[in-house]
């Protein structure tokens, strides 16, 4: 795309949008940005434009859009512009995760890395230090692949469930959204597609690429020893990371070293503090109710779960039976708009129905029917914002409200 004078519309006002924004004015294009919380009349504003830039929280095939030539989006500029190899990873949880080892293990082999996408630096900032020889760990939403019609040199696929129902169409829609990521592949790129999930090993199909399948199972004993990371689905993100690693040819004794010191992500099952015997795991990135479940499977001690928040469009059958059928599970705390739907599928655990009520209260609750050796995690299983900014709101009040017991 040439820029020098052309009219733009970004659409958007996020940090996608504004990174855009610089780029497309240094450039020489002449930017608008339109945006629904300024205007809810955005979209009836697009004629005149020479392109249009979605950013990625914008539904793509909304009825004002779909007419459109010349529209794009930042991640497609990025990849038309990138002269570094890129590694592309998706998945509906641990995408964050894995991304953040595969950075750490390229650091620590000094090589000229970044970590960018839905974490780390927005896309088109760091362009201008990016050379032939750097590597991009791109961190991919299917708000970002949706429409993408490009794919990164390394593809990695990671657990594919179903997420962001309330954004997406159908489940058609968000898996095929996710495939984006191998379908554009050649046969000079690898594919690293996760085998334990039958929709994930699926995409080993969709793409022209070198494939190499992962699993925890088939993960060597060497990179499982003396782990800092909590959690059996975490052997999956290590699985995706060192298979990575060993596709770039990454000195294994420095794989091995990051992986045993890699502590994980905030929010992310994180232990927050031990508080006379009882621990505290601050879970907030888990969003939907498979992250929640990979949750309760990381513990053996009694655990007690803060679970709820606000509504996604998803089905909790799944985590109800876990939930059930995991003995150690002793207390649930349930909070937020969809309590009661959660509630639905949990017959024998003992329920505190703490509503909407302050993190102070919810902690102070939580700690009090612990028993000692026991573990509290908030993994609420939904979204936060009936109660919260953010999930990292969710997070960190949680934190503020343990340490201050």
């Amino acid at each position: 795309m040439k820029y020098q004078g052309r009219k733009i519309a970004i659409l958007g006002r996020g940090i996608e949008g504004v990174d855009a924004e610089k780029f497309l004015k240094s450039k020489g294009a002449i930017v608008t940005i339109l945006d629904q919380n300024e205007d809810l009349g955005y979209l009836s504003k697009l004629d005149g434009f020479d392109s249009i830039v979605r950013s990625p929280g914008v539904y793509p095939y909304k009825s004002e859009l779909k007419h459109l030539k010349n529209i794009t989006t930042p991640t497609a500029i990025f990849f038309e512009n990138c002269p570094a190899k890129i590694i592309g990873v998706t998945g509906t949880k641990g995408k964050g995760t894995t991304s953040t080892l595969i950075y750490e293990i390229l650091k620590k082999a000094k090589k000229d890395v970044y970590l960018a996408g839905n974490i780390g630096k927005p896309v088109l900032e760091i362009l201008p230090k990016l050379k032939k020889e750097s590597y991009v760990i791109l961190e991919m939403s299917s708000f970002q692949l949706i429409d993408l019609g490009v794919s990164p040199h390394i593809s990695v696929v990671l657990n594919i469930s179903l997420d962001h129902m309330d954004w997406h169409k159908d489940e058609k829609e968000y898996i095929d959204a996710k495939k984006n990521i191998v379908k554009f592949q050649n046969s000079t790129d690898w594919a690293v597609v996760n085998d334990e999930y039958e929709t994930s090993k699926s995409f080993a199909k969709e793409t022209k690429a070198n494939v190499f399948l992962f699993s925890k199972e088939k993960l060597d004993k060497k990179f499982k020893k003396d782990l800092t990371l909590r959690g059996e689905h975490n052997l999956e993100n290590i699985a995706a990371a060192v298979t990575v690693a060993k596709i770039l040819d990454i000195d294994e004794e420095v794989t091995i070293e990051t992986v045993k010191n890699f502590k994980g992500l905030e929010h992310r099952l994180e232990f927050v503090k031990l508080i006379k015997g009882v621990g505290f795991y601050n879970d907030s990135f888990a969003t939907g109710p498979q992250p929640t479940i990979a949750a309760i499977k990381s513990f053996t001690e009694d655990e007690t779960l803060i679970l709820g928040g606000s509504d996604k469009g998803l089905d909790y059958k799944e985590l109800g039976k876990c939930i059930e059928e995991t003995r150690n599970v002793k207390n649930i705390i349930l909070i937020g708009q969809i309590r009661n739907q959660i509630r639905e599928f949990i017959k024998t655990k003992k329920i505190f129905d703490l509503e909407f009520s302050d993190m102070k209260i919810i902690v102070d609750k939580a700690f009090e029917i612990t028993p000692k050796g026991g573990v509290v995690i908030l993994s609420p299983a939904s979204a936060s914002f009936d109660m919260f900014k953010d999930y990292k709101d969710r997070g960190n009040q949680f934190k503020e409200a343990v340490k201050k017991l």
